[in-house]
């Protein structure tokens, strides 16, 4: 009899153990997440191989900035405000890598591994003649920038490589399509990037022209001259 009344405790025991972990079962959340839909990700692959090669155009444009103001930095020429110019205009054109970055994330690409995005690479010129050269470099620089954006925009305007990366050949991708137009992209490459461009070359080259007449008014010493107005903010920004 003893016998029995444990056998039935312990199926009593076992029958609540049971009940407790079915009901506990029933009230945790055992939902699987899924990566979710990517139809949202509507980029097409020639305009994300255009951006990414922009990208790496701002980064080549800021480390050219950089070389330039520390060439002007130099205890043998001392131009402190030719340096502060060009040091802030490198900050310029790497926040423009950033933003684009920032751009494409928002867009839903995947940027893994950002040694495949950027190639950080020693500026080709180190050193300038005067003033006048580096501000002419500067502005044949930015007009470089300005050709480059133009032509991403006509590429994602209408992509003529279908799920192609230009001069690359079949990749994989998404493909094209023979109507696309990515027109939030275009709006704002034009808005808001053409016009910094836009902007800080007529920037350069109105400074380009008052260091000349300086030059021409004061001779050498009108660099000088420049330069403490560049320091103190006396020269004027366009716009």
């Amino acid at each position: 009899m003893a016998s029995d009344m444990k056998v039935v405790s312990v199926g009593v025991v076992l029958l609540c153990v049971c009940s407790f972990v079915t009901a506990q079962s029933a009230l945790s959340c055992s939902a699987v997440f899924s990566d979710g839909s990517t139809q949202w990700v509507d980029m097409v692959e020639p305009c994300v191989y255009m951006v990414k090669e922009q990208i790496q155009r701002e980064v080549n444009a800021s480390m050219a900035y950089v070389a330039m103001g520390a060439y002007f930095s130099r205890d043998t020429v001392n131009r402190p405000g030719f340096a502060k110019m060009f040091f802030d205009s490198a900050k310029e054109e790497r926040d423009h890598a950033i933003k684009l970055i920032d751009y494409l994330l928002m867009r839903g690409e995947t940027l893994e591994d950002i040694k495949n995005l950027i190639v950080v690479s020693p500026p080709k010129k180190l050193e300038w003649r005067d003033g006048v050269k580096a501000l002419k470099d500067a502005l044949e620089l930015e007009g470089n920038v300005t050709v480059a954006i133009t032509s991403v925009i006509k590429e994602c305007e209408s992509p003529k490589t279908k799920g192609q990366k230009p001069g690359v050949g079949n990749k994989p991708g998404r493909k094209a399509k023979e109507s696309f137009n990515d027109y939030h992209l275009v709006d704002y490459l034009t808005g808001v990037y053409l016009e910094e461009q836009y902007h800080s070359q007529r920037d350069l080259a109105g400074k380009l022209y008052t260091l000349g007449k300086m030059i021409e008014n004061h001779g050498p010493l009108g660099e000088f001259l420049f330069d403490k107005k560049l320091l103190n903010g006396e020269v004027p920004a366009f716009g």
